[in-house]
Parts: structure tokens; sequence; C-alpha cells
């Protein structure tokens, strides 16, 4: 039971993935949906993006995190994950707040692809406008 109380829940969001994240104390692993961080992104930018929570607050080899992401791209996939990781560190130690807010980790980037209106081609692109 003293185990359960030392993990750490957050949800992580960009765009429209959406990462659930699970961290505990550990020796820095990272699963997503089940795989290692090297499977899941074939990217080391992608990878980059994930554990730059963790780098910026010198955490790295501290937490194991278990992640479950879905929606979106891979891009999109690898912000959740961030914002996930730096909403989990924020809730384990409030002193880190500053730190990492600095750093812009805890806004959400809401940025979504617009939709399409009716009667035109598509979000912005009108169909070509002729007087006669």
């Amino acid at each position: 039971m003293a185990e359960a109380a030392l993990v750490t829940p957050a949800t992580g969001k960009r765009k429209t993935a959406v990462a659930r994240i699970r961290m505990k104390p550990g020796t820095g692993s990272i699963l997503v949906n089940g795989r290692t961080l090297d499977e899941y992104f074939g990217r080391e930018v992608l990878r980059g993006v994930v554990r730059q929570a963790l780098d910026l607050v010198n955490q790295t080899a501290r937490w194991d995190i278990a992640a479950s992401v879905h929606g979106g791209g891979p891009t999109g996939q690898a912000g959740a994950l961030r914002h996930g990781i730096a909403r989990a560190l924020v809730s384990v130690d409030d002193g880190l707040r500053p730190q990492i807010k600095r750093g812009g980790l805890l806004t959400r980037d809401a940025r979504k692809k617009e939709r399409k209106k009716y009667g035109q081609r598509g979000a912005r692109a009108r169909f070509q406008f002729s007087k006669r």
C-alpha cells in the first residue's frame, strides 16, 4: 500500500494527443504504450522532447515513467508526454515549478487543425471569386 502512494499520476496534452503518465522513483526507464522510448519514437528529436522536463531539473535517472498515449501524431504525442512529465514533477515537488514554468513546459499547446468551412475548399482557402 505504501508503494502505491509513491506513484504519481498526471495527464499531458498537445493538440489532439493525450498522454497519461504514471511516475515512480526508479532508475530512469521510460515506457510508452508498453514499449521503450527508443522503440516507440524513432526520431532522436522526439526522444529529446520527451526527456526535456527531466533534463531541465537534472532528474533523468531518478524516475521510472510508464505512459499511455493516444491521438495525434508522433510530434503531438511527444509534446503531450513532455507536458505530462512536467506536471508530474511539479506535483511531486512544488519547488521545481518556477524552473519548469520558466522553461515553458507547463503550458498546454492547444493549437489544433482548423475545421473546413462549408461551401469552401478548406479552412482558409476559398474558391476563386469572379465578378462577372
